[in-house]
């Protein structure tokens, strides 16, 4: 790590309050604002690559490392860019990214906020089970990971309201248990709320230069859709471990690979599906997100040639 935990989110959180006022002011043509966000935030990401790297996640730890060229890219590009349309996609660039990332660390730094919404999605996927009749599930102890071991939430005496450096992968994390007590072995943390994902298309809505019916619109189709489909995801995966106990592939139990691979794969043909939606319904969406993929010649429409 180049920097502490604490100094990272510090940067980070400077960086993409720097790209939302770049926004904001962006009829004032404001750029180097803009440049310093963007360097600010790869900064941050890449400062992650070590842990990724830490934990054996090779695909986290390549986005990483790739995310401060990146940035110093875009910055670059802010400075150089002399198509207005290409302008427009940049300074939406600098609103999505902020507004998503910017909700995203508040949540995940401020203890209060993260284990709200591990409870708000636990409760709903264990209320789900019961209704359904396919377990009597409930939420157990919410426990905290420090230096010193797990803590319960309610007997931990650390700072509720913001939390630079974290202890482990998961800090905060909510056990699952029967209406008995037992224990059926699966905790609810962040990553299980789909904020990740939600996030995303927040970010990239709410910037869009549209009028407001069009912008809730979108938004009341994608929020509440991801929301309910990963609520059926954490409830499958939790009814499989609890159902199939013995099965197992390549030494992985029914939890570890639909949780791992079965639930991610369908998850992403979800979240492409979604983006196509949205792409028909917000053409402007679409029209940003290809002309910033022109670098890579990604997506470009090949120029037809002339007789």
């Amino acid at each position: 790590m180049l920097f502490s935990s604490e100094v990272a989110s510090l940067l980070g959180a400077i960086g993409l309050l720097s790209l939302a006022v770049s926004w904001h002011r962006r009829l004032k043509g404001e750029i180097r604002l803009a440049q310093f966000g963007w360097i600010l935030v790869g900064l941050t990401f890449f400062n992650d690559a070590s842990k990724y790297l830490a934990h054996d996640d090779p695909v986290l730890t390549v986005f990483s490392i790739a995310a401060l060229p990146m940035g110093v890219g875009m910055a670059f590009w802010e400075q150089r860019v002399d198509d207005e349309k290409t302008s427009r996609s940049l300074i939406w660039a600098r609103g999505a990214v902020a507004y998503a990332g910017g909700p995203y660390l508040l949540i995940a730094h401020v203890p209060w906020l993260n284990v709200l919404a591990i409870w708000f999605v636990a409760s709903q996927a264990a209320f789900f089970l019961r209704f359904s009749g396919n377990g009597d599930v409930v939420l157990g102890e919410t426990t905290v990971n420090t230096i010193d071991g797990e803590v319960a939430w309610s007997a931990w005496d650390g700072n509720r309201w913001f939390m630079g450096d974290f202890v482990g992968e998961y800090p905060f994390q909510t056990e699952l248990l029967l209406s008995d007590g037992t224990a059926i072995g699966i905790n609810f943390v962040l990553a299980c709320t789909a904020l990740q994902s939600m996030v995303i298309f927040i970010g990239a809505i709410a910037v869009l230069d549209i009028d407001w019916k069009r912008r809730c619109r979108a938004l009341i189709l994608t929020i509440p859709v991801i929301h309910i489909l990963n609520l059926f995801r954490n409830a499958g995966l939790i009814w499989m471990h609890m159902t199939y106990v013995n099965w197992s592939y390549l030494g992985m139990s029914v939890f570890e690979f639909g949780h791992a691979y079965a639930a991610r794969v369908v998850s992403l043909g979800a979240m492409f599906l979604m983006a196509l939606i949205m792409f028909d319904i917000l053409p402007e969406l679409h029209r940003h997100i290809v002309r910033l993929l022109r670098p890579f010649g990604l997506l470009q429409v090949k120029a037809k040639n002339k007789t």
